[in-house]
């Protein structure tokens, strides 16, 4: 089965072909680095980090650009309340992000450009707008036209006259149309500032995602992503920018992640109603962050509370239980992943990227481990399955930790307040095996009885014993 996207542009569920055989070119708008990324960003970050992987585990060479905004008027605000240059706020932030991505589990792009090295790009993209008259000068600002480009509204879906101004700025009386949006700002006072041909300014927040994905992908490329959020205008104005100036097309997929809402909102540092990435993985790890944001279809939006964060800790908690018995069953036993599971995997992910349904399949084999191994198992199938469980965590980016280490993570905070560490319990595991062995059942009923006044629950299989922190 082909891999099929869900294309905003059409509107339609499409078999992925990219333009050049084996290769694919994906742009993905990135963060504005005026602060810490938040559980919303998260979400956008981490649905194309699964595709990207997803690409290239599906074979592809893939070149896959995320840029960062590091000139825009939240951050040249955000600079001046604290009394810093702009530079040195965005320094600040993008060693955050990059903490942040580390935490989350994502894998790096093929290039992270940052919109101020790429200023004479977009001057020059300007300067073909302004030939081609779909952009005009006013008192050092520059405008497009929206009215010259006709097909304007088709990825949104919007009328022009249905429109409504003032999106991301106010409405200036100078525009020829309300709708007309800026492409390169005069200098203020205390901001950071570039010559151009209409004198000292900076670029809009538009024109830097045309300008950097033409240079690092050319046009057109095969992907273009972002949150929901970014339809309109941002996304909006890129087509009308990018085929303003070179007349064929922009983008060929356009492929767009829902919100992130708390209550009936969107997610936003507007609105104060946000966690960030940060406070989320101290408080549940950034695994267990990434596997709540992956579990609902990403198109679809995502109800965050505090309750389902630590749910979805919880269930990661138990693929990693079975995935521990599983090691000890199977240990030694080399054997390629299970096929058919694999096969459920790759047709959950082919059909727009389902990791509702993948995640499930994942699910189904960590259940079908348990009920082999609470049965007599036959090991050579459990680290079939086992290993089938490694190849859906390499793509999905869940799952791929030593199972040890994951589960001691988890156990940490909580032995944290006992006189107990892993290797303590390990010994007393030790200690009550042999106690069985001498048939001193007294002394095992004992170690296990101590060990759960502590909070460490013992379990039992025909392979082995396990411990957990009870929850």
């Amino acid at each position: 089965m082909p891999l099929k996207l869900h294309n905003t542009l059409s509107g339609r569920l499409e078999e992925f072909v990219p333009l050049v055989p084996g290769k694919v070119g994906m742009y993905v708008c990135g963060v504005t680095v005026y602060d810490r990324s938040h559980i919303g960003h998260a979400r956008a970050l981490v649905t194309f980090d699964v595709l990207y992987r997803y690409l290239r585990y599906s074979g592809y060479d893939v070149n896959f650009v995320r840029n960062f905004t590091d000139v825009d008027d939240k951050i040249i605000a955000r600079a001046q309340q604290a009394g810093i240059p702009a530079h040195e706020l965005t320094e600040t932030n993008i060693r955050a992000f990059a903490e942040d991505m580390h935490v989350l589990g994502c894998a790096r792009p093929t290039l992270e450009p940052r919109a101020t090295e790429n200023i004479p790009e977009m001057i020059a993209l300007i300067r073909e707008l302004e030939t081609k008259e779909m952009a005009y000068a006013v008192d050092g600002d520059v405008y497009f036209a929206v009215e010259r480009f006709p097909g304007y509204g088709k990825l949104s879906k919007r009328k022009l006259e249905d429109m409504e101004a003032g999106a991301r700025i106010e409405v200036d009386e100078r525009k020829r149309n309300p709708m007309d949006f800026a492409l390169w700002k005069a200098t203020k006072p205390g901001e950071p500032t570039w010559d151009s041909p209409w004198g000292p300014g900076r670029p809009g927040w538009h024109i830097e995602c045309s300008a950097m994905s033409a240079k690092y992908l050319g046009e057109p490329f095969d992907i273009h992503g972002g949150g929901t959020d970014l339809i309109f205008p941002h996304h909006e104005n890129e087509i009308a920018q990018s085929e303003g100036a070179h007349g064929g097309a922009f983008a060929r997929y356009w492929v767009h992640n829902g919100m992130v809402s708390v209550g009936q909102e969107k997610m936003s540092k507007s609105l104060g109603n946000f966690m960030t990435v940060k406070d989320a993985a101290t408080r549940v790890g950034g695994e267990a962050l990434r596997f709540f944001v992956l579990r609902t279809h990403y198109r679809s939006p995502l109800e965050f509370t505090p309750d389902r964060l630590d749910d979805a800790a919880q269930g990661l908690g138990k693929i990693y239980e079975t995935l521990a018995r599983a090691e000890v069953a199977a240990a030694g036993q080399a054997v390629p992943p299970d096929a058919e599971v694999c096969r459920q995997f790759a047709e959950a992910m082919d059909d727009d990227l389902n990791l509702a349904r993948a995640i499930g399949v994942m699910f189904e084999t960590v259940r079908a481990i348990n009920r082999e191994l609470d049965g007599a198992p036959d090991v050579r199938q459990v680290a079939a399955w086992r290993a089938a469980i490694g190849v859906m965590a390499g793509v999905i980016g869940v799952g791929g930790t030593r199972p040890t280490d994951y589960l001691n993570r988890e156990r940490r905070e909580h032995l944290e307040a006992t006189d107990l560490s892993p290797a303590e319990i390990e010994r007393l595991i030790h200690e009550r095996a042999e106690a069985r062995k001498q048939r001193d059942f007294k002394r095992g009923d004992e170690i296990r009885a101590a060990l759960k006044a502590k909070g460490v629950v013992l379990e039992d299989s025909p392979t082995g014993t396990v411990w957990k922190v009870e929850r």
